[in-house]
């Protein structure tokens, strides 16, 4: 399942260098590929905010 980004997201960029797909690009919030996420969790386990949920 797929992850997206909400926004609580405070742009600090953790969740970027943990995807192991480079899925996730800065903007005024991050933003997921949903194309290219495997699913693994990895960015959602990083988040300090909790802003990564699954989709």
């Amino acid at each position: 399942m797929a992850y997206k980004i909400t926004d609580t997201c405070v742009a600090c960029g953790t969740c970027a260098g943990e995807c192991p797909t480079s899925s996730i690009s800065e903007g005024d919030i991050y933003v997921i590929n949903q194309d290219t996420c495997v699913g693994c969790g990895a960015c959602a386990n990083a988040c300090p905010t909790g802003a990564i949920v699954e989709e």
